[in-house]
């Protein structure tokens, strides 16, 4: 039987894990060089697998330790949002939020789970929107915080993350190769922006294109991605499996650099929204499940 995992000894893993750097990780977690080093050596004595391959310019994590990275995050997490539940006042009242399709699955189900622990008396309802209807939705007073595109570059806004949008392929089917090229859109016709900078990229690269599926959301434009019908603009964080990005490599252009942005209505001080926004910023702030 296996000795049980400390807790201390998988904050030190996961900050060695995402800093690469054992004297990095040690400014962390608050301990010396050598503590960390022992902490390290004792979890993979436990273990009894190597989690680090040491080298002259910091640490690579092995196949071992990408096993135990994630667990030990949802551990970490779990323990954190206790601690917090325990150590914040209950909350009492509700809280409305309007959130783009992109991060229903990814971003959105970490924020709600770190809030609901700390606060499960409070009433969440999410309104999944395009940016406009959210924006629009947070003027009329119906939801107290949106979670929205804008175009990248300054902004006065808030930003969460760039998120580029690239052409998307699917690795099975290798649609981006087919002349015309077929492509899935959100409207037949010009006028949305992401749909006019979508065809000025293919344009730029001489690439001759049909429109072979419309959607007004992105799951849809996923779907034809996924069945190898057409390639398709998609934010990168939203690229699902058995897809890939199409770069310059393949004759590609990153389509726009995109803010995702966090916008509330209240005009002073609000607990409750003030809460569910830091559990949003601190999910963003997450590794990406669709990144890279």
């Amino acid at each position: 039987m296996l000795p049980p995992l400390e807790s201390d000894l998988l904050r030190t893993f996961v900050a060695v894990a995402e800093s690469g750097n054992v004297t990095r990780a040690a400014e962390t977690v608050g301990r010396t060089q050598s503590a960390v080093s022992m902490q390290i050596r004792k979890l993979e004595d436990i273990l009894g697998e190597t989690l680090f391959e040491r080298g002259s310019r910091g640490v690579t994590i092995t196949h071992q330790g990408s096993r135990l990275l994630d667990n030990a995050r949802r551990v970490i997490a779990l323990l954190d949002d206790t601690a917090a539940s325990i150590r914040l006042p209950a909350l009492d009242g509700s809280v409305r939020i309007g959130i783009s399709e992109e991060y229903i699955n990814s971003t959105l189900p970490r924020a709600l789970g770190v809030f609901a622990a700390a606060h499960p008396g409070v009433e969440v309802t999410v309104h999944q929107g395009v940016s406009m209807a959210n924006l629009a939705a947070l003027d009329a007073g119906e939801i107290d915080i949106a979670v929205v595109f804008e175009r990248g570059g300054h902004t006065r806004n808030e930003v969460l993350m760039v998120d580029p949008t690239v052409w998307v392929t699917s690795e099975q089917h290798d649609t981006h190769e087919r002349r015309p090229l077929p492509i899935a859109a959100y409207t037949y016709l010009k006028g949305g922006w992401c749909d006019d900078l979508a065809l000025k990229s293919l344009k730029k690269r001489r690439i001759e294109s049909r429109t072979a599926y419309v959607s007004r959301t992105s799951s849809g434009l996923i779907a034809a991605v996924t069945s190898g019908l057409a390639v398709a603009p998609l934010s990168r964080s939203s690229i699902p499996a058995g897809c890939r990005e199409l770069t310059a490599a393949d004759g590609y252009d990153v389509i726009d650099f995109s803010n995702v942005i966090l916008r509330t209505r209240s005009k002073g001080p609000n607990r409750i929204i003030d809460s569910m926004s830091d559990a949003i910023r601190e999910a963003f702030r997450a590794p990406q499940a669709g990144s890279g």
